[in-house]
């Protein structure tokens, strides 16, 4: 299931929201029901796009509690995420957080890409979905569940549907088809009754499995 947030202040909201909410209700009888079970809770956005790939990066395949548990040991080393106390931080120090190889490897390739311009990180919220997707996948451990989730929790984008995604799967099972397995078709055909605003179908269809928010 992916991660998400609540509503806090200090945190950038998606203007969209309220809309989202009231259109979804009266196309689609599931969220009819579900959308008001969450009163105010809603996506909120991390503003600095590094840290966010830095997060989804060790957070991948761990649990949340782990991946806190490295995340404060890693600014510990890089005092102010960015790429360049990263770069200066080294492999031996973001290892010694308690990072696998391969994500510090992944975390110093990001890192790299971004001091060297060879993404366009200070563009990527005029671009359109698909070509910031194209420049992340571009980097070292981030396929497009990650570069989806980046577009989701970070440039806050109103119609994403991360179809890779297993909580979406389990949640439009479990609340559209009894529980029955669902397919990426399955999804697809769901989802064509909530665009423009797929981004907030999914995030309630989360929370339907997990009614406590986390922060990420």
């Amino acid at each position: 299931m992916a991660p998400s947030m609540i509503l806090q202040p200090n945190r950038e909201l998606p203007m969209y929201w309220e809309q989202a909410k009231q259109e979804l209700m009266k196309r689609d009888r599931i969220m009819r029901k579900l959308i008001p079970q969450f009163g105010d809770l809603r996506l909120a956005g991390r503003g600095d796009p590094f840290v966010t790939l830095c997060r989804s990066i060790i957070g991948q395949q761990i649990s949340t509690k782990a991946a806190d548990a490295i995340w404060g040991r890693f600014l510990t080393v890089c005092t102010t995420c960015t790429p360049a106390k990263v770069m200066g931080a080294g492999p031996e120090q973001i290892l010694g957080c308690g990072l696998s190889k391969r994500k510090t490897e992944y975390i110093l390739d990001l890192s790299l890409h971004i001091e060297e311009k060879r993404v366009h990180i200070d563009k990527w919220a005029t671009m359109s979905d698909e070509d910031v997707i194209a420049e992340l996948v571009q980097i070292r451990g981030i396929g497009r569940w990650t570069a989806e989730m980046f577009l989701i929790f970070n440039l806050l984008r109103p119609n994403i549907l991360p179809l890779d995604d297993l909580g979406l799967l389990k949640g439009i099972s479990i609340n559209y088809f009894s529980g029955e397995p669902v397919s990426r078709s399955d999804a697809r055909e769901v989802a064509a009754n909530w665009d423009p605003w797929r981004t907030v179908a999914t995030w309630y269809l989360w929370r339907s499995l997990d009614p406590a928010a986390v922060e990420y």
